[in-house]
């Protein structure tokens, strides 16, 4: 486990306006992700992620024009996800101010995609964005957690567990779990997922979906995240960076 628990905003971006909803649907605008890079910045946030929502699903590049502007405005690290489909878009993200690349779709698509931004960059570049979700009903992974793609709209039958292990053996240096059950509840994070992923995997775990106070993110930490992932409920302005770094001081673990 890394020395200090990290604490990541993550701007979720559709049409160069940072969005959230519930379960990746109903969006409503939440700012501009220039000036709310700048804010997240000057609040304490150790790292900066940026997820361009709808370029996989409308088959369309990460808008490298607002990475540049947000890049600009921090002196943190920041990762970019959405539409990475090869080497080249890995390239110009990082020439545009990006430290680390965010990969879903394409690496499911493509697996060899993970070795190959390893090798060619370094593994602390990529970080493997999973979407993953209970089945319900009929069973058809053996751990219960399936991959999806999309914003959580098509399944994959892969199952998570599974696939980080293999993203870990690629070479992923990181692993940002997302879970679509709780993404945007507000109801806490996905603690059982959290830990059989944790069990998985010996890279860093970011932990994402489901905050909606501060007393979510410590039981978040205790169950294997080396960092903590949210959106709305900084953008809302429900909770504050500060006030996250407090509770987890407050439970024990070291913070930046």
């Amino acid at each position: 486990m890394s020395l200090a628990i990290r604490v990541i905003p993550c701007l979720d971006v559709d049409a160069g306006r940072v969005v959230k909803g519930v379960h990746f649907e109903n969006l409503r605008d939440a700012g501009d992700p220039v000036e709310l890079a700048a804010e997240y910045y000057s609040q304490g946030a150790d790292e900066l992620t940026f997820l361009d929502v709808t370029a996989s699903s409308s088959h369309r590049n990460t808008m490298i024009d607002v990475v540049t502007r947000t890049a600009e405005q921090l002196f943190i690290p920041l990762t970019v996800g959405g539409g990475v489909r090869s080497i080249e878009d890995v390239d110009s993200l990082l020439r545009c101010g990006a430290d680390k690349i965010g990969v879903n779709t394409a690496a499911i698509n493509n697996p060899q995609l993970i070795s190959d931004i390893s090798n060619r960059f370094g593994s602390q570049v990529i970080v493997l964005s999973i979407d993953a979700r209970r089945e319900q009903g009929t069973q058809h992974t053996q751990s219960g957690f399936e991959v999806t793609t999309m914003g959580g709209r098509k399944r994959t039958g892969i199952d998570a567990l599974w696939w980080v292990k293999r993203a870990e053996e690629l070479g992923a240096g990181e692993i940002l779990l997302n879970s679509m059950d709780a993404d945007g509840t507000k109801n806490g994070f996905d603690l059982d997922m959290i830990s059989a992923v944790r069990k998985e995997v010996s890279i860093p775990l970011i932990a994402s979906g489901g905050a909606g106070k501060v007393e979510d993110f410590p039981p978040a930490v205790a169950a294997g995240a080396d960092a903590v992932l949210a959106a709305s409920v900084f953008h809302y302005g429900i909770i504050t960076i500060a006030q996250v770094k407090h509770a987890l001081h407050n439970a024990g673990y070291q913070v930046r």
